[in-house]
């Protein structure tokens, strides 16, 4: 498989007349190591049907063609979403194109995928809707089993942060009630272009059941909302809403067996599915 290097990319979005925007989050990976590595550490099986946010110009769309059965690749840009087959068509061996479906649309609203369920979430997310198009992804297709996503660092940070920890969050939280999730590693800014002015990092996730079946995910995720809205108050105080009053609040979580003084980044996200079913509908 011949991968796209900084001189095809630039060629090809000159073809098309194509600058990066912010708008849609758009950062090329031009480094053809980078991709092997990506697509490496992704640890696809040969019948991997993945799910690929954001191609752009293609340069990781190849690399997953050439480790899994079928790369489904959603991207909003219309322009370069119909360059991509032809791309594919030029730089893989004829059988492979056949195994790219390439769907215009925003991955924050696409419902219907086509051919086989994804089982496999692999992408370089647009990282000013990184989070949202994670948690999406994992509820709207429950065949995912597992991902890799380049995002931010500083996001990364935050979705595999540990409860206790400065950086965790509501991004922690709702990423661990559908899967594990872990750091996978660092991208250099010297990878992309145009060049961002913020660093990248790798995050893993596999898929596992939520902690509890009782409770609506809805339910639990609005006990989080509320919970970190304001991180400085304490549960007693941040769940006041929700619960009805304080003295509401502290009843449910002294009946859950969470301190009424804590404060939301101190719990797990089984104590938040507890502390939902505690609360009730």
């Amino acid at each position: 498989m011949t991968l796209l290097g900084p001189a095809d990319v630039r060629r090809l979005a000159a073809e098309l007349g194509v600058r990066p925007t912010k708008k849609w989050g758009q950062n090329f990976v031009v480094d053809a190591n980078t991709v092997r590595r990506i697509v490496r550490t992704a640890a696809l099986d040969p019948a991997d049907v993945v799910l690929e946010v954001g191609p752009g110009l293609g340069s990781l769309t190849l690399g997953l063609l050439a480790a899994a059965a079928h790369v489904v690749a959603v991207e909003v840009d219309p322009v370069l979403a119909g360059q991509l087959p032809r791309t594919v068509a030029s730089y893989a061996p004829p059988h492979v194109a056949e195994r790219l479906d390439v769907v215009t649309a925003d991955a924050l609203t696409v419902d219907v995928l086509p051919g086989p369920a994804p089982t496999a979430l692999v992408a370089n997310l647009p990282y000013n809707v990184a989070v949202p198009v994670l948690l999406r992804a994992l509820e709207h297709w429950p065949s995912l089993r597992h991902g890799l996503v380049m995002v931010q660092a500083e996001v990364a940070d935050r979705i595999v942060a540990p409860p206790g920890s400065r950086t965790y969050g509501v991004p922690s939280v709702k990423v661990a009630w559908w899967a594990d999730a872990r750091r996978a590693g660092s991208v250099p800014r010297a990878v992309f272009w145009p060049v961002p002015n913020v660093d990248s990092a790798l995050v893993a996730v596999r898929r596992r059941e939520p902690p509890v079946d009782d409770v609506s995910r809805e339910r639990v995720f609005a006990v989080v909302d509320a919970a970190f809205a304001q991180r400085r108050k304490s549960l007693r105080a941040a769940l006041a809403g929700i619960a009805g009053s304080p003295v509401e609040a502290e009843r449910v979580l002294r009946a859950a067996g969470v301190d009424p003084l804590a404060r939301g980044e101190s719990l797990s996200v089984g104590d938040f599915a507890r502390l939902a079913a505690t609360l009730g509908p």
